[in-house]
């Protein structure tokens, strides 16, 4: 870790990306760059300055399809690592890189996980333009992020988030985040009157579902000195999930952005584990 930069971190980030960008197109797999990676696009041209993360969305048809050719691929370089509810995680996957590090506060106990730097694959859901149907799908997903932050070291910061961590403790959270995630799929296969959804994250209810003509397609924007593909129309993306996406944020949030407690472009986890 000895004079490594945050951009070190985002070259070793971008490698995985541009790996899983030649798969894709390669494949004909559809992907689309998010949240403060698609932000990082329109506003710096490529990553923001200050992060040290890139995130992508897949559909499950998308990403099952993603799955199944990275199986094949004999990569010595690359882990795809799944996270499921039912095993302590998060609702989606990474890409993972060996021989690097990237350790961050909340896994620091797991001696079990690969800790390689990485690119988040985020899935992308459909759901019926039904407000009640849209509410009770939200209410699942938070359910599941509420269960996932439970079982690792999150701190409550509120008197409500207190009071249902506690309450959750009483619950059958394995079998009912089995069924929460039954229901966030079941409509994968809707083909009329839909719109995309993504509720795994920090975004507030409005900001988490998506019109459908922004994933029907992908577009291509430039990133660092690469090209990746975006959602359709990607500065109303970012309005709608961001309002004024072109503010810079306060030097204090800035800081905040640092995800890793610990990292290592050239050097494996395994040495820090142990």
């Amino acid at each position: 870790m000895h004079n490594q930069t945050i951009k070190d971190v985002q070259n070793k980030i971008l490698e995985i990306m541009k790996f899983i960008d030649e798969t894709c197109r390669k494949n004909d797999i559809e992907y689309f760059i998010m949240g403060g990676t698609a932000l990082g696009a329109v506003r710096h041209g490529g990553f923001i300055p200050w992060d040290d993360d890139l995130d992508i969305f897949m559909t499950p048809d998308n990403y099952e399809k993603f799955k199944h050719i990275f199986n094949k691929i004999d990569s010595e370089k690359f882990v795809l690592q799944e996270w499921k509810i039912v095993d302590k995680y998060l609702e989606y996957a990474k890409v993972r890189m060996n021989g690097t590090t990237f350790i961050e506060k909340a896994f620091t106990d797991n001696k079990n996980m690969h800790h390689g730097i990485y690119v988040d694959i985020m899935i992308l859901h459909k759901c019926p333009e039904n407000k009640i149907i849209k509410k009770a799908i939200y209410y699942a997903c938070k359910y599941v992020v509420l269960v996932a932050l439970s079982q690792r070291k999150w701190n409550p910061k509120t008197l409500f988030q207190k009071f249902a961590l506690a309450t959750l403790f009483t619950l059958p959270n394995t079998f009912l985040s089995k069924i929460c995630y039954k229901f966030i799929y079941k409509y994968r296969d809707i083909k009329d009157n839909y719109c995309y959804f993504y509720f795994i994250t920090k975004s507030k209810f409005n900001q988490g579902i998506f019109e459908k003509d922004l994933f029907d397609k992908p577009s291509e924007i430039k990133f660092e000195d690469t090209t990746l593909l975006c959602p359709n129309n990607i500065k109303k993306y970012l309005e709608h999930r961001y309002g004024d996406y072109m503010k810079l944020p306060s030097e204090k949030e800035q800081k905040m952005a640092i995800h890793a407690e610990i990292y290592d472009v050239e050097k494996g986890y395994q040495d820090y584990l142990n």
